[in-house]
């Protein structure tokens, strides 16, 4: 069974830096699909980055340059820098895995997820 626990959410000024974990069990690494989210009161959720385990990762616009995605295979966790935090970044930050789509030639990430941790909270005061 896999499952996915967050960690590392603060309360934190404008400007200021956090790094959030999300540690992992039952979920192979070898070829991996994960991603951060976040959902603010009142939004919808944002995909905030993802990574596969070749290393691709991509970013929301709203992150590029400030946030960074990366895996410890050794550690079994996925993490997310941030810099340079504003209030509009507030926010319940979740880890979430899929399990990839193999085919002969490699692998694909699937665009949904399906395992979900419960959650870390991210608040930037200005």
């Amino acid at each position: 069974q896999v499952q996915l626990v967050e960690s590392g959410g603060d309360s934190v000024q404008s400007g200021g830096s956090l790094r959030l974990s999300c540690a992992t069990s039952g979920y192979t690494y070898s070829t991996a699909c994960m991603g951060w989210f976040r959902q603010a009161p009142g939004k919808e959720r944002e995909r905030v980055a993802t990574i596969d385990s070749d290393g691709s990762t991509t970013y929301a616009d709203s992150v590029k340059g400030r946030f960074t995605i990366s895996l410890d295979n050794a550690k079994n966790t996925l993490f997310l820098h941030m810099n340079s935090l504003s209030p509009d970044d507030t926010a319940m930050y979740s880890c979430a895995a899929v399990v990839p789509q193999m085919y002969s030639g490699g692998y694909v990430c699937p665009p949904e997820y399906n395992y979900w941790g419960q959650g870390t909270q991210v608040t930037v005061s200005s």
